[in-house]
This record gives C-alpha cells, sequence and structure tokens, in this order.
C-alpha cells in the first residue's frame, strides 16, 4: 500500500474517532437535559415515567430509554464520570457498563478503568464487580436470616414483654399491619381519636401495643388460611347513583368504611367493576338489594384484550390495563367493544380524575386530548434538524470548550492479557474484607 492511501486511511480512522467522541460529548449533554427534565417531572403530562415520555417523543426502544433515564440520574451523583463523558474521554457504552456500579466512593478508581482499558475490558470488570456485590448481598441477606429472633415473656409485674429481630422485610410487613391496625382503632374506630373514658390520649407506644393485640385477634379470629385472590382485594364503593351520571350533582361517594372519594373516583372504580343495585326508602333503610351483575362479560374482556393488547394511551401499551367506558355507562353508554378501551391504571386515573379526554371517531381511531384541550398524538412530528447535524454538534461542543481530537477516547491499554481476579481484588472495597473473595486470576 502507498504511503499516501496509508495516510489517508489514518485521517479517515482519526476522523471516525474525532467524531465519535464528539457524540460522546453531545450525549452527554442529552443525559444533563434528562436529568433536568426527570427532576421537574416534565413528563407527569399523562406520561408513566420519564422512559415512557422518551420512548413517545424520541422514538427510543422502551428498554433503551430506561437505560438512557438510569444513567442520567447515576451521573447526577458521579461528577468525575460525568465530566469524562462531557469531554468525550469515555464513551456512552463505558459509562453505562460503570454507572452500574460505581459509587461517589469508587468512582476515581473506576474512571481509570474506563480510561486504561477497552469497552470489553469495562465490561468484564464491571460483571465481575457485581458478582462480588451479588455474594456480600447474600452473606448478608443469610447473615440478617440467622439473626432473626422473637422472645416473648412475662415480666415480675405480669406485663408480657416481647422483643425481637426481624429480616427487613418482615419488619416492613409486621410495621405496615401496626400501622393498619392503629389506624382502625384510633383513626377511623373512634371519632374523638381515643377512648372518651380515658382521661389522656394513649401514647405512640401504647396505640402500637394495642394495634399488636388487635393483629393478633384478627389473625385468630379469621384464621391463617389466606382468602381467595377476588375477596381479598376486593373495594366496595357507595356512590348514589345521579352521582355517577354527573359527577357535579351531590350524593354520596364514598368506600365501604365511610371514607369519601371523589365522584370521579366513583365512576373510575364503576369503570369495569360488578354493581349491586339497591333501594333505600326514605329514612334511608335498605329496601331491596338486586342482584349482582358483571359490568363487562369475560368473554367481551377476552376481545377487548386482544383488540387493544394493553393500554392505549399514547406511549404507555402497559400490558396489564383496566376496562374504561368512553361513554359511560352511568350516562347511557353500552358495554360494546366500540364503546370500550383498555387504560392502564396511571391512564385510567388521568381521563377520570385528572381531566384527559378520550374520544373514537367513526373509523374507531382513538383520539386523546390534555385538561387543556391539547392533542396527544400517537407518534409525534420529527422535530426540525439543521441542514448538517454534525455540524451543529461540533460547534455545541466547542462552545462548551470541549478540546476533542481522534485519541480523545483511545484508551491506554497496550495489547497486554487483563488479569480479572487481580484487578478487582484491587478495585472493589470488600476485597480485603474477606467478604466476596473473588476466584481466579485471569480471562
Amino acid at each position: 500500500m502507498h504511503r499516501a492511501a496509508e495516510n489517508d486511511l489514518e485521517r479517515l480512522g482519526d476522523e471516525i474517532a474525532e467524531l465519535s467522541a464528539h457524540l460522546d460529548a453531545a450525549t452527554a449533554r442529552l443525559l444533563e437535559l434528562i436529568r433536568d427534565f426527570d427532576r421537574r417531572e416534565g413528563w407527569g403530562n399523562g406520561f408513566l415515567s420519564c422512559a415512557h415520555w422518551l420512548s413517545w417523543r424520541v422514538g427510543l426502544d422502551l428498554g433503551a430509554a430506561r437505560e438512557r433515564v438510569r444513567v442520567a440520574r447515576a451521573l447526577g451523583g458521579l461528577p468525575l464520570l460525568a465530566e469524562a463523558l462531557a469531554r468525550g474521554e469515555l464513551s456512552y457504552s463505558k459509562i453505562r457498563a460503570l454507572t452500574r456500579v460505581a459509587t461517589p466512593e469508587t468512582e476515581a478508581r473506576l474512571l481509570e478503568v474506563g480510561r486504561a482499558g477497552t469497552a470489553a475490558h469495562v465490561e468484564k470488570i464491571v460483571r465481575a464487580w457485581r458478582k462480588v456485590d451479588r455474594q456480600i448481598e447474600a452473606e448478608t441477606a443469610e447473615a440478617r436470616h440467622q439473626g432473626r429472633s422473637l422472645q416473648v415473656y412475662t415480666d415480675d409485674d405480669g406485663m408480657v414483654v416481647v422483643r425481637g429481630r426481624l429480616s427487613p422485610e418482615a419488619g416492613a410487613v409486621l410495621t405496615r399491619a401496626l400501622e393498619a391496625a392503629r389506624e382502625a382503632l384510633y383513626a377511623r374506630a373512634r371519632p374523638g381519636g381515643f377512648n372518651s373514658g380515658e382521661p389522656d390520649p394513649p401514647t405512640s407506644g401504647q396505640q402500637r401495643a394495642d394495634a399488636l393485640a388487635l393483629v393478633a385477634e384478627t389473625a385468630l379470629e379469621h384464621g391463617l388460611d389466606a382468602a381467595p385472590e377476588s375477596e381479598r382485594y376486593q373495594v366496595v364503593v357507595h356512590v348514589d347513583a345521579p352521582v355517577l351520571a354527573d359527577p357535579d350533582q351531590s350524593g354520596q361517594s364514598a368506600l365501604e368504611d365511610g371514607i369519601h372519594v371523589p365522584a370521579e373516583t366513583s365512576r373510575r372504580l364503576a369503570c369495569g367493576a360488578t354493581r349491586v343495585v339497591m333501594s333505600h326508602g326514605a329514612d334511608g333503610a335498605v329496601l331491596d338489594v338486586g342482584r349482582r351483575t358483571r359490568t363487562i362479560p369475560p368473554a367481551l374482556r377476552r376481545v377487548l384484550q386482544a383488540r387493544d393488547q394493553g393500554c392505549r394511551f399514547p406511549g404507555c401499551g402497559l400490558r396489564h390495563a383496566q376496562a374504561h367506558h368512553i361513554h359511560h355507562w352511568a350516562n347511557g353508554g353500552l358495554t360494546r367493544l366500540e364503546n370500550l378501551a383498555l387504560l392502564c391504571r396511571r391512564h385510567h386515573r388521568a381521563v377520570h380524575e385528572e381531566g384527559y379526554r378520550i374520544e373514537r371517531d367513526s373509523d374507531g381511531a382513538l383520539h386523546f386530548s390534555t385538561p387543556r384541550g391539547w392533542a396527544v398524538p400517537e407518534v409525534p412530528a420529527t422535530p426540525m434538524v439543521p441542514p448538517d447535524p454534525m455540524e451543529a454538534i461540533l460547534a455545541a461542543n466547542r462552545a462548551r470548550d470541549v478540546a476533542i481530537d481522534g485519541w480523545t477516547s483511545c484508551p491506554n491499554w497496550l495489547g497486554e492479557r487483563l488479569d480479572l481476579g487481580w484487578a478487582i481484588d484491587v478495585l472493589h472495597p470488600a476485597a480485603n474484607s474477606g467478604m466476596g473473595r473473588t476466584t481466579g486470576r485471569s480471562c
């Protein structure tokens, strides 16, 4: 090969490397914008998350969008890695891998890993690092499991003393159960907040003691076998028919325990729920109870699921969705396929309580609009781009004083074999603690 041809190929390689580094530097700016947009919840205009908004607005695959958001959030607490990406010194691929394990305490040494090795080296080290982390987590979890205990004994004054150590998940369950029992005893069952026969309200410790007794009594009363799923998660709402037909009407709209809920919440819950019609006398007494009817038959539900394949709100598509009456059955809407659409829990609430609208045209297409009446398109219009987008990226990087050439992102690797075991022993903070000890010395 002639020297001129070699020089031409070398220049071509330099241009590829330089342009790639500029793209990585521009990606750093993109991640900054995503982090700020996510922090300020700019995606909260009907979307489930920032990733769902990116998937809708930018056209990213949802998995790739979630990864962008994850990396953007991580870099907010990792300034050294963020600066390296912004200068084009480390590629997005390296940064994406390093942010899976980096912490403010370890990012400096992991930055050197990114500078010294290739993307393949970084991936191998990160996988080994995470393996050590999983080993440490497993050892910690096992130690917690073995350390669980509960003692119940009677003190000298006849009081029963309970003392124990629970695993985090068991402790969370107990805490929630005590909170629910305490609320049932002191926030709902007693209008004054505590037993009026007591001179002073009980302390928080006394309330928890009473709550524990209620939890135990309830378990013995109802048995320890789990109830059928359909009954365990059943929510009963009492609502007057005029309120269902028109949310602005006055009337009852409350959960079974008497807690008031907005009329639109009742309409949302009634969309696909079974219903029982009760007739009341002038004194409020129940005169007649009709049979329970299912709003959406199972066969129709299966056809609806096959047609919609999940939530129909633009940019969502969540598989677990609820049936929504476009024209509510309380207002005369028919329970027919053309009057139904699947919406996930988040967007079902958005349509009912938050003012979003959904309409179906004569062709069967659904149209969504925001509370302000702005259309929410299925696929947003492609934004205008400059005639030479790469020159715009280069100019933006230069404006931020980012100096990049063909060797900016080149690693310091000289071709030697990666000694993975030694690398983890040197890099990982737990290497000398005896936990998560690595085996094997090379790859």
